[in-house]
């Protein structure tokens, strides 16, 4: 399968809006089934011209409005496994005075360990500081030693999750069936998803990352619905960039984040694409956050190591004003 074309970009994602819309079946599985044969089609680059053709015929008659206002711009922390109760604490009433000060342009939401959730809750309650945790179980409740359900992250006061994460499908082999019910379950308590897809280096060497990125899609969220989506961010970690001493340029970042858009599409519709906020969850730190909230279809970041210091994390929010 051959990559999507480089530097296709905003036109590229306007192409696969037009061309990619939900086949109508008696079946969820009909459903994936006509969407995964449409994602086939516009990733092969022979069929490239003759979208741009359909495309420049269509102009005069279809109008694209864009709704990009319309879209959550979103900075989010996500602490991993770093900092004790009482520096977490520290950190987060740090962030508060911060944008006391200083409002932020954007939603501010910082993702902790399990073990801070109902104190971080607390101190920030009232402020325009959302909390979220990293990670919850893929069953409801019972005899799961170690395991903290999507209910008890809610009771603690947070009110998002994230889930797909890079690290926990690489080093906990997290599958698409377990993903798919982790979602379903931190949906049905209240809880607002960041879900985190990418490739590695060696599907990205390989031109594989749309497929990778298209199948993680399609085999975890393919089967809610438009109005459950409305209850999920995404969070495209180039994996293949972090750690590995290689680079994702932002003008990358805006192709793969306008290629999440159209597969968004595809499935659930323009008016879904439109307003999900679709979140860089590669290197961003003050000094390129500006460059890359700056593309279209870049709607935020999901922040590792840079939301762990105070300064650092509000220079990021900063990028919005």
């Amino acid at each position: 399968m051959a990559m999507w074309v480089q530097g296709v970009g905003r036109s590229g994602y306007r192409l696969l809006r037009r061309q990619m819309q939900p086949k109508q079946s008696k079946t969820a599985g009909m459903q994936r089934c006509g969407y995964r044969i449409c994602l086939l089609r516009v990733l092969r680059l022979a069929d490239l011209p003759t979208f741009a053709a359909n495309r420049e015929s269509n102009h005069s008659n279809q109008t694209i409005n864009p709704q990009t206002d319309m879209r959550k711009k979103i900075v989010a922390g996500n602490w991993k496994m770093n900092l004790n109760l009482q520096e977490g604490l520290t950190l987060a009433n740090e962030l508060k005075a911060a944008l006391a000060a200083d409002a932020p342009a954007c939603d501010v939401v910082i993702c902790t360990p399990f073990i801070h959730l109902a104190k971080v809750a607390d101190a920030v309650a009232g402020t325009v500081i959302g909390v979220g945790a990293e990670n919850c179980a893929d069953k409801e409740k019972g005899a799961y030693t170690g395991e903290v359900s999507a209910a008890q992250v809610k009771s603690t006061g947070a009110d998002y999750v994230i889930l797909g994460h890079s690290e926990r499908r690489q080093y906990y082999g997290e599958t698409a069936e377990l993903l798919k019910e982790k979602v379903r379950l931190a949906l049905a308590n209240g809880l607002k998803v960041i879900f985190c897809i990418g490739e590695v280096l060696e599907e990205r060497e390989a031109g594989r990352q749309n497929e990778v990125v298209g199948s993680q899609l399609a085999d975890s969220l393919f089967d809610f619905t438009a109005d459950e989506l409305q209850n999920i961010i995404l969070a495209y970690e180039p994996v293949w960039a972090i750690g590995t001493g290689k680079t994702a340029t932002s003008e990358q970042a805006e192709d793969m984040h306008a290629f999440i858009r159209g597969c968004i599409a595809g499935r659930f519709g323009e008016q879904a694409a439109e307003n999900i906020s679709i979140l860089y969850g590669g290197s961003c730190k003050p000094s390129n956050a500006r460059e890359l909230f700056a593309k279209p279809d870049v709607d935020g970041g999901l922040i590792g190591g840079a939301s762990l210091k105070c300064a650092d994390f509000k220079g990021i929010i900063d990028a919005w004003k």
